[in-house]
């Protein structure tokens, strides 16, 4: 029997993940006061059940004014890990790797959730709130404009990001993400298109790089040395004068070397009406290009839906990781269906056996 690669362990640090399949974070726009609950435990709970490595909880602001909506999760006080504890708990008595998203939306900041009536953002008379950005720049119209950031406030920004991920390994989480990508405040101050300050945190590459930089360097700190620290990038903005592939490269490199394990290569969101063309593994090759130029592990995500198409991905060196989200949206267990496809010898649940044996 071929031994699939999909199904190999990866190590990370302190950690092995028992394969290389991981539930892309994914916002569920359904916490109070940024408090997970029942339905959070449930959605990834069934997730870690259904076979994944990495299960990674979504965007979870570091502040209350980090949230992208007001229904958004956070880890800004010990009422949160609180919360969090009994959704780690059984995520990784599953045998899961749980891992936290660590968040700030920036300009994209005070929105309503997607199923809402409202667009946009969200009034103070509605518990919305005034965001910040790299400058007073809303990400469009519809948006809130957000308050620039000066200096003393940047500095809260990092002091937070690293506050954040020490309550999260209070709560049980064995790894955190940060998240750099998707138009969110990291990533307005790494993209040209969003960045047009003219202090030591925008201006060239060097310069707009800073913040990012200093969050990880932070993160790290925080979490010692056995805890494995992911980075999301958004590795092009998909727009003529944005954030490149090069550009990513040069940043992975910088983030590996203060101590990052792994680049989650996703991409766009600084700017609306990108042309992004979405087709099946379509920011494959951002990761590839970030593994083999960075020399730093990747994780790809994208329309990932079959499970060759992602044991091929891990089999040509194209990335260490794979993240599904709309995929294990659809079915909880696709890990387990992939292993049968796959041959690979990964065992239902006790509690599950008699129905699928």
């Amino acid at each position: 029997m071929n031994v699939s690669k999909l199904f190999s362990p990866l190590p990370l640090r302190g950690i092995t993940l028992r394969n290389r399949i991981a539930v892309s974070p994914m916002c569920q726009y359904s916490a109070e006061d940024g408090r997970p609950n029942q339905w959070h435990l449930v959605h990834l709970g069934s997730r870690a059940v259904g076979g994944a490595g990495l299960v990674v909880a979504e965007a979870t602001a570091v502040v209350p004014e980090g949230r992208i909506s007001p229904q958004d999760t956070g880890i800004w006080s010990a009422a949160h890990v609180d919360a969090w504890r009994p959704i780690t708990g059984f995520v990784a008595a599953q045998g899961a790797v749980p891992a936290l998203q660590l968040a700030h939306a920036g300009f994209k900041a005070s929105t309503y959730r997607p199923w809402a009536p409202g667009r946009g953002g969200v009034p103070d008379t509605e518990g919305g709130w005034t965001p910040v950005g790299p400058t007073n720049q809303p990400f469009t119209p519809e948006y809130r404009t957000p308050r620039a950031l000066d200096a003393a406030g940047i500095a809260r920004v990092v002091e937070a990001f690293a506050a954040g991920a020490a309550r999260a390994l209070d709560a049980g989480f064995a790894a955190v993400e940060i998240h750099a990508a998707h138009g969110y405040l990291l990533h307005e101050f790494l993209s040209p298109l969003t960045n047009r300050r003219g202090d030591g945190y925008g201006g060239d590459r060097a310069g707009r790089m800073r913040l990012t930089l200093e969050v990880a360097r932070a993160v790290r700190a925080a979490v010692g040395e056995s805890v494995p620290v992911l980075t999301r990038v958004s590795a092009t903005d998909w727009t003529e004068g944005g954030w490149t592939a090069e550009d990513s490269v040069v940043l992975a490199g910088e983030l590996a070397a203060l101590g990052v394990d792994l680049i989650d290569a996703s991409s766009g969101g600084a700017v609306p009406r990108a042309a992004i063309p979405v087709g099946p593994g379509y920011q494959v090759p951002l990761a590839e290009r970030i593994r083999r130029e960075a020399d730093v592990p990747t994780g790809a995500v994208g329309i990932i839906t079959a499970p060759r198409q992602a044991e091929e991905i891990i089999v040509a060196g194209r990335a260490d990781l794979v993240l599904l989200a709309r995929e294990m949206l659809r079915d909880p267990y696709w890990p387990l269906h992939a292993a049968a496809e796959l041959n690979a010898d990964v065992r239902w649940p006790s509690q599950y056996l008699r129905a699928v044996d």
